[in-house]
């Protein structure tokens, strides 16, 4: 009427399923408090069954934790990045119990194996297994993030 044209918004989501087997958790219930009071950022934690790390999205290896085998960064086309690291402590071990199975700049699909680890081994280091699922502070394109309860995926994150 007025010439006025709205403009369309895009709004991106990208969900985001539990990487590994097991109970997902609040992530006040990880034993670090950088997760725990969500410093490094928004989440989920999972209590594992199996030592298996997969790809909760298709994307790209941004980092690996070479050495310690603990922890990655996964990147998705857009450039969104989610951090999943096992256990509490686990840099400690220096990678003993900890298998990778992708190196940083490697593409992967949803599903793919990136990491096994040892939960026993975890254990009898005196450690914690309980795995944090982080969206890292600091991603300019992350609009805001959601919890999902009662399906597949976890958390859905707006850009």
């Amino acid at each position: 009427m007025f010439g006025w044209k709205k403009k369309k918004i895009e709004v991106n989501t990208l969900d985001i399923i539990s990487p590994i087997p097991g109970e997902v958790v609040n992530l006040e219930l990880v034993p670090d408090e950088a997760f725990s009071t969500k410093a490094m950022g928004e989440g989920f934690a999972v209590r594992p069954v199996k030592g298996e790390v997969r790809a909760p999205f298709s994307g790209e290896i941004s980092h690996i934790m070479n050495k310690s085998k603990h922890a990655l960064l996964l990147e998705n086309e857009a450039g969104i990045q989610v951090l999943i690291h096992v256990g509490v402590d686990t840099v400690s071990l220096k990678g003993e119990g900890f298998t990778s199975h992708v190196i940083t700049g490697q593409r992967v699909e949803q599903g793919q194996l990136l990491l096994e680890f040892d939960i026993a081994k975890i254990k009898e280091a005196g450690l914690s297994d309980i795995t944090s699922v982080i969206v890292p502070h600091g991603q300019e394109k992350v609009q805001r993030i959601e919890s999902l309860q009662g399906a597949e995926a976890t958390l859905r994150i707006y850009y």
